[in-house]
């Protein structure tokens, strides 16, 4: 079932028209998802169809974008999705430690989420922070830097509190 046109937000209003009134649709294909995700939360098969329709695209390429990406969640994700870097420089300043910790405080693995729905638990490649390892961020929007235990329970605690806000 085809929605209404995608709601956009105002920043990406004159990207938009802009796009369309060059006729470049493909650098719509980055934007669209992520305005959708915003408000529902993860990008669904009806939501990369209704995109494609919008911007007159085939369904598989914005499909091609929103499962090449690890920003876009093609399945739903709690309420916070953490994303902790596992590469090399992560790892070698205690990264192995921080994901290992979160494991054992949250009692799930990578690519699950807590049974109240609060938490999804992401591996993510580098995010380009190395000098402040262990980084991770928060629903693709929030960096934490030098993410030791007490650190991480900070964060838990802050975001079990918003949660139920």
């Amino acid at each position: 079932m085809l929605l209404t046109a995608p709601k956009v937000l105002p920043v990406r209003r004159r990207l938009l028209a802009i796009a369309l009134a060059t006729r470049r649709k493909r650098a719509l294909t980055g934007n669209l998802p992520n305005t959708r995700q915003d408000e529902h939360g993860w990008v669904s098969p009806c939501v990369i169809e209704e995109v494609a329709t919008y911007i007159g695209m085939a369904p598989i390429a914005v499909q091609e974008v929103a499962t090449f990406y690890n920003m876009y969640n093609t399945a739903p994700v709690g309420r916070f999705k953490l994303g902790v870097c596992t590469n090399l420089p992560c790892q070698l300043r205690d990264g192995k430690k921080a994901a290992e910790f979160l494991k054992a405080r949250l009692g799930i693995d990578f690519n699950e989420t807590t049974p109240d729905g609060v938490f999804t638990l992401k591996e993510l490649e580098c995010l380009g922070a190395c000098g402040d390892a262990p980084v991770m961020l928060v629903n693709n929007k929030r960096m934490c830097s030098f993410m030791d235990a007490q650190k991480l329970d900070a964060l838990l605690a802050e975001l079990r509190t918003a949660a139920k806000e």
